[in-house]
């Protein structure tokens, strides 16, 4: 492959509900096998649930929950003089929100029982209040990377 070119960005058409390019990327991240109807139903019987829940536009609470999930600094190993470190690295807007989404779909699957929908629905609530899986995760990134600031110096 070359290595010099970076891929185009490719644009992202808005969903047809909420006008969003962030839901329809959500979608995207959340299918298996292709089957984008499927997914596409789930997510939007989760909005409804979080707008029958919180009584806010589903919207925002998502966009406020992927915002709250999103990593600022991971840890990257780097093998330096026969040792490993765990070095802080900030992270590109893109990787951010990949990684919030990821953990959020990974959180509402890991979930137990009732539909995929209201587990998605579960963990977008609990991200809107800052508590639940996904968040926790980001609190554990963001203390990994903390607890090594003493290896930053490594970064390249």
């Amino acid at each position: 492959m070359a290595r010099r070119k970076e891929p185009p960005v490719r644009t992202v058409l808005p969903d047809p509900r909420y006008q969003s390019v962030v839901v329809t990327k959500f979608i995207s991240r959340m299918m298996l096998h292709g089957k984008r109807a499927v997914v596409s139903g789930i997510m939007y019987d989760a909005m409804d649930i979080v707008k029958q829940k919180s009584g806010e536009n589903p919207l925002d609470v998502f966009l406020k929950a992927l915002e709250n999930v999103k990593p600022m600094v991971e840890v990257k190993s780097r093998r330096v003089g026969g040792s490993t470190y765990q070095v802080p690295v900030e992270i590109r807007d893109s990787r951010r929100e990949a990684l919030g989404m990821r953990w959020i779909i990974q959180a509402a699957r890991n979930r137990g029982g009732r539909s995929m929908s209201e587990k998605l629905a579960a963990e977008m609530l609990d991200a809107f209040n800052s508590t639940g899986t996904a968040f926790k995760k980001k609190d554990d990134t963001h203390r990994m990377a903390e607890a090594n600031k003493a290896f930053s110096h490594f970064r390249w």
